[in-house]
């Protein structure tokens, strides 16, 4: 770039090479996120002051890395400096001779005012960038915070996200998240965290925490639970840039790939689930040519993927438990919904069979739900109905408002619009978001309607 760069194009440029760098800062800080953190917000000041002078360098994640490394080195120096004055001082209050400070780890001793750092702290720098953003990733999941805390904590460090810009996209206070991220780091050091990707049955259980979050950050894009609008783009694009950053890491894992899937089937959506005044459109309702096509590809592409690993997987281990996890499956679903170029030519049949499986792998009454509006297309409302007043009755999804608005679809398509009208109420009380909340209550008014002309 020209000697013209503004601070903005700099804090640009910095916004995208800021996981890169405190990935490798943090590997080389022992896993303290909060200096890697300290030291990249550092880098990004000098390059303020230089960039805009000099211009951008060709590579600035390299220019900001190594600016964070230098200013690593120096501050062990300075502690390591400081801490064998405050020896040395100690000797001398005790009557010692007050020789040189020793010291260990990294620091091999004062010499001429210079701390000497080992060669191996220095070459823990060098390993390759990538490894230390899958440990960053897994580290910022770790199950040992709570679900608002690994969000908070991966939107920040792995997604790059400013504290306001989180704040906004959960509607919380800035002060809350600032406090909760600064919680999650003490949390993550006092726990004694390792800066490494987990193997074995660990990791396995690590992984599922980490795309429960970036699952989660989807979701909250996709269909927000509060607010005004019902879509946040901004939320979807950014758990599928991380869910695609994690399969270029995890290359074999099939989960992964079946959560990108599901994740770009999903996106091809977004634009056709709100209409031009801003309300909702259900999926019956939408116009299909507006679909990504772009976006369906690369989820059929990512499914491919999925399953090749796990056909693969079984063939290695026969006797191993190797099958279709929830995210695989997820996207199979999706799937069926991105092949109909209308909702009738749904294969709702394997619809059923995909969420009976399901069912089996998660135990999730919400995939008995949506396991039951599938039966619904496949076999008529009729069929539906005594599943979901099971769930209705277990009181496992009473206060979730999509239990109610199901059970109101089934009513009105078996034309009880009465009874339709109160579940449509019930779900628009639950509702956190007010478009959603306005779609319930005129799906309500209109079951009213009905009601009413079936009595005249």
């Amino acid at each position: 770039m020209p000697a013209t760069d503004s601070t903005a194009a700099v804090e640009a440029v910095f916004r995208i090479e800021f996981p890169r760098v405190v990935a490798v800062l943090a590997r080389a800080c022992g896993g303290d996120l909060g200096l890697a953190e300290e030291l990249a917000q550092d880098a990004l000041v000098d390059a303020l002051r230089q960039w805009p002078l000099e211009g951008t360098p060709r590579n600035p994640g390299a220019w900001l890395t190594a600016v964070g490394k230098r200013k690593a080195v120096d501050r062990l120096r300075r502690d390591r400096v400081l801490a064998a004055k405050y020896e040395e001082l100690g000797r001398d209050a005790e009557g010692g001779s007050g020789g040189g400070g020793g010291g260990g780890g990294a620091v091999s001793g004062v010499r001429g005012g210079e701390v000497g750092v080992e060669p191996e702290f220095v070459a823990a720098f060098d390993d390759e960038i990538e490894d230390d953003r899958l440990r960053l990733i897994f580290v910022a999941c770790h199950p040992v915070l709570a679900v608002p805390a690994r969000v908070a904590l991966t939107l920040r460090l792995v997604g790059g996200l400013t504290v306001p810009e989180i704040a906004r996209a959960y509607l919380d206070q800035e002060a809350t998240v600032a406090q909760r991220i600064v919680r999650a780091k003490k949390t993550i050091a006092a726990a004694a965290v390792p800066f490494e990707v987990p193997s074995g049955d660990d990791r396995a259980a690590r992984l599922g925490a980490v795309l429960e979050v970036i699952y989660l950050i989807y979701n909250e894009g996709y269909s927000a639970t509060a607010g005004s609008s019902w879509v946040r783009p901004e939320l979807c694009a950014e758990a599928l840039r991380l869910g695609r950053v994690l399969a270029a890491l995890a290359p074999d894992e099939p989960e992964v790939h079946g959560l990108v899937a599901l994740m770009e089937f999903q996106s091809s959506r977004l634009r056709a689930r709100v209409g031009s005044t801003g309300a909702p459109v259900l999926l019956f309702d939408q116009d299909r040519r507006s679909w990504d096509p772009l976006h369906i590809t690369r989820g059929e592409a990512a499914l491919a993927r999925a399953e090749t690993i796990v056909v693969a997987n079984a063939s290695a281990d026969p006797a191993g438990s190797a099958a279709r996890g929830p995210y695989v499956l997820q996207a199979a679903i999706a799937s069926c919904h991105a092949r109909s170029y209308r909702p009738e030519d749904t294969d709702w049949a394997r619809l059923v069979s995909l969420y009976s499986e399901l069912a089996q792998r998660t135990a999730s009454p919400v995939v008995e739900l949506n396991r039951a509006v599938a039966l619904s297309y496949a076999s008529g409302p009729a069929a539906a109905l005594p599943y979901v007043d099971l769930i209705v009755a277990s009181g496992t999804l009473e206060r979730y408002h999509l239990l109610y608005s199901v059970r109101a679809d089934l009513l009105d398509r078996l034309g009880r619009p009465d009874e339709a009208a109160a579940e449509w109420e019930q779900a628009a009380g639950l509702a956190g978001n007010a478009a959603e909340r306005d779609l319930l209550e005129s799906r309500a008014a209109a079951s009213r309607a009905r009601a009413v002309d079936a009595m005249e």
